[in-house]
């Protein structure tokens, strides 16, 4: 199992959105709010009180 990106929670198999950059990094999204917060919003989880990092 892999962990998210953002938050830190663990992904079950068969759930999740992968996301590859155009240079070949990928990152793993548990959930849309994950996924926009990252890369829309460019927020840093260390600074978001309900991630685990």
């Amino acid at each position: 199992m892999v962990k998210c990106s953002f938050c830190g929670k663990t992904i079950e198999n068969g759930t999740g959105i992968m996301y590859v950059k155009a240079n070949g990094q990928v990152y793993w999204f548990c959930s849309t709010k994950c996924e926009k917060n990252m890369l829309k919003l460019k927020r840093d989880p260390r600074n978001v009180k309900w991630t685990e990092k």
